[in-house]
Formats: C-alpha cells, sequence, structure tokens
C-alpha cells in the first residue's frame, strides 16, 4: 500500500518535542492524565468476570524458520502477543517485548495462561543482539525469559526511564533507559527511538506510573522506518508520531484487550481505533498485535481479528495493508 492509497491525516505543525512530563514520582500521559484507573474501578472491572470463554488450548499451522534476510532488508516474525525477532542484513537481531513464559503474571501458578506456543521456540533463536521492552507490566517485560537470554547472549536492553532499576534487581546491568523522543544507537549502528504511549505502567499495587512507557521507531539504512506501538490508548501521539517520524514502511499495532470500553479505552485502542491509528501516524502496512495469546480481557478470542476486518472495510483500506499475521509468520521489508 501506498500513501495515496490510504486516507491522509492533517498533520499538525511541529513545535519542539516534550519529553515525558511528571507529577511528583508518577509520569503523566501524553494528554496529561494520571496512568491507569483507581483502584474502585478495578474492582469494578474484576467483579464483572472474564467475559466470552478462551480455549484452553490453541494449535497453530507450523511456520518455517526464519533465515537471515537477504542484503538491504530486515525480516520481522510474528512471536505472539506482542512480541517479535527483527533480523536486520548484516545486523543487528532484535527482539520486542519477548515472552515464552507461560503465564504472565507475577506468580508462576495463577495470572493469565499462555493458549497457544510461542511462534519460534526459543532454542531456535538466532543471536540477539539488542531486546527493546515497552514498559514494565508483565505480558510485555517478562523477567524469566530475560533471564534466559542474559544468560545466553547478554543482549542490550532499549527500554523507558525507571525501568533499569527492576532489570538489575534480576542481573541485568546493559541497559539503556530513554524518554520519550530521545533516539539511541543499537548495535549494529541502527538508530531507535522511544516515542509516547497513552498507558500505564506498574509491578505492584504501589508503583503505579513510576517508570515510563512508550513504543518505538527502528531507522532502516533504506530510510525506511518501523513503528511499533506498544500498549496504548487511542490520542492525537499517533498524529505527532507520523508526523515527527513518519511514514513508516511498516506499523506493528495493537488490536486486542479492549473489552469493557468503559475500562480498557483508558489503556488499549480497539479494532476500528487501530484502523484510526494507521492512517493518523502514516503507517503504509501493518500488523496486528496483542491478540489471541494471553486472555487478558472480556471479549472473545477471535474478535478482534473480526473487528478488524470490519473496521478496515469501513475504512476503505486494504485487506493487506493491515492484517492480523499468522504465529510464527516472517515477512521481509527492503530496510
Amino acid at each position: 500500500m501506498n500513501d495515496d492509497a490510504a486516507p491522509q491525516p492533517r498533520q499538525p505543525a511541529l513545535t519542539p518535542p516534550k519529553g515525558a512530563q511528571r507529577q511528583g514520582r508518577l509520569f503523566l500521559n501524553p494528554d496529561g492524565s494520571a496512568a491507569g484507573h483507581p483502584l474502585s474501578s478495578v474492582w469494578r472491572m474484576m467483579r464483572e468476570g472474564g467475559g466470552a470463554p478462551w480455549p484452553a488450548w490453541v494449535d497453530d499451522a507450523p511456520q518455517p524458520v526464519p533465515m537471515a534476510p537477504p542484503p538491504g532488508h530486515a525480516s520481522v516474525t510474528f512471536l505472539g502477543h506482542a512480541s517479535f525477532l527483527i533480523q536486520v542484513a548484516g545486523g543487528p537481531n532484535l527482539l520486542i517485548d519477548p515472552i515464552w513464559s507461560d503465564r504472565c503474571s507475577p506468580f508462576g501458578f495463577a495470572g493469565p495462561k499462555r493458549v497457544r506456543a510461542p511462534g519460534l521456540g526459543f532454542d531456535l533463536l538466532p543471536r540477539i543482539d539488542a531486546v527493546l521492552i515497552s514498559h514494565n507490566h508483565y505480558d510485555h517485560c517478562d523477567i524469566p525469559t530475560l533471564k534466559r537470554l542474559q544468560q545466553r547472549f547478554r543482549p542490550r536492553i532499549v527500554t523507558g526511564l525507571g525501568n533499569a532499576a527492576l532489570l538489575a534487581k534480576h542481573g541485568m546491568d546493559d541497559v539503556l533507559e530513554l524518554d520519550w523522543w530521545q533516539p539511541a544507537m543499537l548495535p549494529g549502528s541502527l538508530p531507535v527511538h522511544y516515542v509516547p504511549a497513552q498507558h500505564a505502567s506498574a509491578r505492584s499495587m504501589g508503583d503505579r506510573g513510576q517508570a515510563l512507557w512508550g513504543g518505538f521507531v527502528l531507522e532502516g539504512r533504506s530510510g525506511a522506518r518501523i513503528y511499533f506501538a506498544g500498549d496504548t490508548a487511542a490520542g492525537s501521539h499517533f498524529a505527532e508520531i507520523g508526523a515527527r517520524l513518519g511514514p513508516f514502511a511498516l506499523g506493528l499495532l495493537p488490536i486486542g484487550a479492549y473489552e469493557p470500553r468503559w475500562f480498557m479505552s483508558k489503556v488499549h485502542v480497539n479494532p476500528a481505533e487501530a484502523v484510526e491509528a494507521f492512517i493518523a501516524a502514516r503507517v503504509q502496512r501493518a500488523l496486528a498485535m496483542h491478540f489471541g495469546t494471553f486472555k487478558l480481557t472480556q471479549e472473545g478470542i477471535d474478535a478482534p481479528v473480526v473487528a478488524l476486518a470490519a473496521a478496515r472495510a469501513a475504512a476503505g483500506i486494504a485487506d493487506e495493508a493491515f492484517r492480523a499475521p499468522a504465529l510464527g509468520e516472517t515477512i521481509l521489508l527492503p530496510f
């Protein structure tokens, strides 16, 4: 899909970008709101129940093991939930928000349980040079997986402000913290930018909002760029990211964990809002993520993909321009 094939948003006038703002010790969202919900809303949501049931397990068709991409290209492999393997020809090899654990929870015996295997076995990974962690929620910052990666590869970890202390507790000291809009250089001289998201952070009841959350933009040697949105609600940050750093050859955009809307609209887009983000951020081609692996909210396992198709059709966007990848699927793009 090219820029002329999708509706194009009006681009805002660019002013110098502001990093994340704080209220005392707490980080704020791009719109100035506090992170997350009051505990009263959390209890209310929990009392509503689990919503549509999910299957206990789903077997996915096996996919080929991703190979090193040809010169001038990058390969992007969907590993499930919000996890991706990105291999750039000539290096580096990156993981984003990797999780191989059976649960995304502080407990090994309780909490959301995986219903499908990761898209690539851990032992089949290529050398990993860097790991990008969008924020500290358990389904994105999985300490058991990070420990395995540390033992095997000792990769550099790039994340938002306030997350290094958590990682240091578990033996990870090569950690680079970034503020919103701050650029850095990954191994292999690959530029990355940490960008805003409308979300929250917490590892316990007492640390909400004390570490930063966000997404990433990768810059290829050809000038092509990849945008990983992380966890995010709707907001004007999509248009600002598109204006400052777009257009994007590829967007990795969340579509799941959105019901009930009275609660989840503050932290997660639904599929219709994901399509609006696709347009606002000037994404030319997108892969969906954050669906179908862990039951985090009330919607059924297939609901996000069905709703994405309806929202895409309503917006006049071609099916292949924004689709849900198969687990373990790899795509190539000039990079």
